[in-house]
């Protein structure tokens, strides 16, 4: 089953079913909506929130069974480059300030707590009954609500991407996982007890386990690439976040006598029931682009990795002596064909409001996945390489791109 909702629908206003003022139609919808999140949840699979125009994410990965059987939390919840208010400057204002043109549908970490404290509400009432209380209302020690938030990513040191207002905004219990510059600009706010590295993908083992970093649990892994062709900052590149979580068996035993120089993985792996080989899934999230042809080697790693979801954006967006920053709907073409990722999610293509220098250097080509889709057409016409029919106007094309334009406020459940 697929859903797609905006957030204020499918989390906040289920308490307007029972308001004493809305008629009973209203009720009975909102009511019937609760029963479909519910019934999408009972599916134990990831959900994706948008929670700005730009590229703030949330993502939820429900927990093995294990993890949830004696009442454990149902879902490991992972912020992505959280910037919900304010406005971010990169060095000094004259250089480059921005503001969000369109207000993000989830305006601060409170609000993202209360997201999360719903949807975990909602996945515990399908475990409750015998009058269990629901582990979505723990109390902390001191009497405040506990934090929902297991872990922070910041895929870059500019400050839409790693935003110290919003960031600040979070527990500072909950660790924080970000690439060299940003962890050091972190660590200088003083607010986190715990930042890690985000380290490069292991090709020289190819197993996403080892991305797999205390305090991350072992089913869970993060990884950086970077592109080669980037001259300047880092700019080009895709985080993996890499999941198995499925039920656990023994390894076969080549598989644990490879594995047991790896303290870090134990007795325990995720097995594909059908043919005894791991399967991860993975979420490729790669804001500004970065060229597909780097993004071969998923293909290839044992154990193997599925492209679940793909974040690229379709904008082009070009900064003076940079050249180009975003690399757009093509590129994103390129990497979907390449990945055969199930989804593939715009990100990064807010048209901010914004002052400075950057300002004025910045150029952005407008198209879309349709344009990206026509052009490719028409090269395979020119040329002998592609075979693939256009079908009424590219339609079928369009289907196989996999495109979902998920706007500020939606969610998908990951199917």
């Amino acid at each position: 089953m697929r859903i797609k909702e905006t957030a204020s629908l499918l989390l906040y206003n289920h308490h307007d079913a029972c308001h004493p003022d809305m008629d009973a139609p209203s009720a009975q919808l909102q009511q019937d909506l609760r029963n479909a999140t519910a019934d999408a949840l009972s599916k134990r699979r990831p959900v994706l929130h948008r929670l700005s125009a730009d590229t703030a994410w949330l993502l939820q990965i429900p927990r093995p069974t294990t993890a949830t059987r004696r009442g454990g939390r149902f879902y490991f919840n992972i912020l992505i480059d959280p910037w919900l208010s304010g406005d971010q400057i990169d060095g000094h204002k004259w250089f480059s300030r921005q503001w969000h043109a369109e207000k993000p549908a989830v305006p601060s970490i409170a609000a993202v707590e209360e997201l999360l404290r719903e949807t975990e509400i909602l996945a515990s009432g399908l475990r409750l009954g015998h009058g269990r209380k629901s582990n979505a209302e723990d109390i902390g020690e001191n009497g405040e609500w506990e934090t929902l938030v297991d872990a922070v990513v910041a895929s870059h040191e500019f400050t839409d991407h790693s935003h110290q207002q919003t960031f600040l905004q979070v527990h500072p219990d909950v660790p924080v996982f970000a690439v060299e510059k940003a962890a050091a600009m972190i660590e200088t706010w003083n607010h986190f007890r715990v930042v890690q590295l985000i380290q490069p993908f292991p090709h020289e083992t190819s197993d996403w386990h080892a991305t797999s970093i205390p305090p991350l649990p072992e089913w869970i892994g993060i990884s950086r690439l970077v592109s080669k062709k980037d001259v300047g900052p880092r700019v080009h590149t895709a985080l993996l976040i890499t999941f198995n979580n499925t039920a656990s068996t023994p390894p076969p035993p080549a598989v644990k006598q490879a594995l047991s120089g790896h303290t870090r993985y134990g007795t325990q792996q995720f097995y594909n029931e059908d043919n005894d080989e791991e399967v991860g899934e993975a979420i490729v999230y790669t804001p500004h682009g970065i060229p597909a042809d780097e993004l071969s080697f998923i293909n290839s790693v044992s154990p193997p990795i599925r492209t679940l979801a793909l974040l690229h954006g379709i904008q082009e967006v070009y900064v003076g002596r940079f050249g180009q920053i975003n690399l757009g709907a093509r590129n994103g073409l390129k990497t979907q064909r390449l990945l055969k990722a199930k989804y593939w999610f715009p990100t990064h293509d807010e048209v901010k409001y914004g002052v400075g220098i950057i300002g004025w250097l910045l150029r952005r080509k407008y198209s879309t996945v349709a344009d990206a889709l026509r052009e490719e057409v028409q090269k395979s016409k020119a040329g002998d390489d592609c075979r693939r029919s256009a079908g009424d106007g590219g339609l079928d094309l369009f289907e196989e791109a996999h495109w979902v334009d998920l706007k500020n406020g939606e969610s998908r459940v990951l199917l």
